[in-house]
């Protein structure tokens, strides 16, 4: 039997009642029962014009191709790209590419306000590299919050990770334990130190270990046990972001939501069906502002 005749149909994922969706998701975001877990396509709420930062991975394939061709073989494929300028120009030159990209001043999304609006979230997940939502934590001078940031291999000493204060400053595991809110940044992050997964050799080492959880930390393995996850601005259609989302859920609640508007490729399908997320298929911008008002 083939892939295709064992995955589920769209609408078994898709929430029949909208509404009570949205109520169920607010209940859970009040009860601190939620973790957000936000995607690049929050910033497909912006307007390329408006956007100074890459919206995608093609966005910022192409980015790395103005700054260094790779060969046409690939040259649509973000860690073959990233991979390439890595070998042929170092490490050091794609750190530099990336820093100048996403040091940019991007303006905060309805999704990123939305966040970090949230009272005390005990976790937060946020898989690009940008530092928008940092940028909202650290203007909220009553938050107690620090962020978790993964690493490749040339940045690091050995650890998965490294743990920031508020204010960028380096600390450590037992620090982030007091945080009333953890921002999670698996991929890394232009700020504060520039640390980034992005290329074939940062994921083939991480993937060799994510199913073990090695490279989760433990905090963020404490704090998504018994809660539900809602993922903003994600799709599933490659192997690397099926992998981190169910990785960095693992070992959560079985009832968990996505907000993916249109047409979901047969893996996505399969993927929210295995998951146990229930898709709602409405535009990012309307969900969230669904949610507010629920939120009150």
């Amino acid at each position: 039997m083939t892939d295709t005749a064992l995955a589920p149909d769209a609408d078994s994922v898709t929430v029949a009642d909208t509404a009570a969706a949205i109520a169920s998701i607010a209940a859970a975001l009040k009860a601190q029962q939620v973790v957000p877990f936000l995607g690049p396509g929050a910033f497909a709420l912006l307007s390329p014009e408006e956007c100074p930062i890459p919206r995608n991975s093609a966005e910022l394939t192409q980015r790395l191709n103005a700054k260094v061709t790779a060969p046409g073989r690939f040259r649509t494929n973000l860690t073959a790209v990233a991979q390439f300028i890595e070998t042929r120009r170092h490490r050091k030159t794609l750190d530099a590419i990336l820093n100048e990209i996403f040091s940019q001043t991007v303006p905060p999304t309805l999704a990123h306000r939305f966040l970090s609006a949230i009272p005390t979230p005990p976790l937060i997940v946020d898989v690009w590299y940008d530092n928008a939502l940092d940028a909202l934590l650290t203007a909220a001078a009553d938050r107690s919050w620090g962020q978790i940031q993964g690493l490749s291999h040339p940045q690091s000493t050995g650890e998965w990770v490294k743990y920031y204060a508020a204010d960028g400053s380096e600390t450590t595991a037992a620090a982030a334990e007091g945080w009333d809110t953890v921002l999670y940044k698996p991929s890394g992050a232009v700020t504060p130190a520039g640390n980034y997964l992005i290329s074939d050799s940062d994921f083939v080492e991480l993937l060799t270990e994510i199913d073990i959880q090695t490279p989760i930390p433990p905090v963020v393995k404490d704090r998504r046990a018994g809660r539900h996850f809602l993922y903003l601005g994600c799709r599933f259609d490659h192997e690397i972001q099926r992998t981190f989302g169910r990785q960095i859920s693992k070992r959560s609640t079985d009832q968990h939501w996505a907000v993916i508007q249109g047409e979901l490729s047969k893996n996505e399908e399969r993927f929210l069906s295995q998951m146990g997320i229930q898709r709602l298929d409405l535009p990012l911008d309307v969900a969230v502002e669904m949610l507010q008002e629920a939120l009150g």
